[in-house]
């Protein structure tokens, strides 16, 4: 008889012919990976403009009950305003 191969923490995996035990709603962890870490404090997460204007010339931000506008110039730059 071969052992079960373990998972890194030392957890059987659970056998594939056996009937599942557990919820079959979907869970991040086990679906996709672990979750990502949060970002620390010394190393902001960044994210490309184009990711925050989704193809948009103007987009609104709300940051702490106010409306901010982030929007692109002719020249490529980026204005925040409030």
């Amino acid at each position: 008889m071969t052992p079960h191969p373990q998972t890194p923490c030392g957890d059987r995996m659970p056998d594939a012919h056996a009937p599942a035990t557990h919820s079959t709603a979907h869970t991040p962890a086990a679906a996709d990976g672990p979750l990502p870490r949060a970002p620390s404090r010394s190393t902001p997460q960044t994210l490309s403009s184009s990711e925050l204007m989704r193809g948009q010339h103007t987009v609104a931000i709300a940051h702490n009950g106010a409306i901010y506008r982030l929007q692109t110039t002719r020249q490529g730059k980026l204005i925040l305003t409030k």
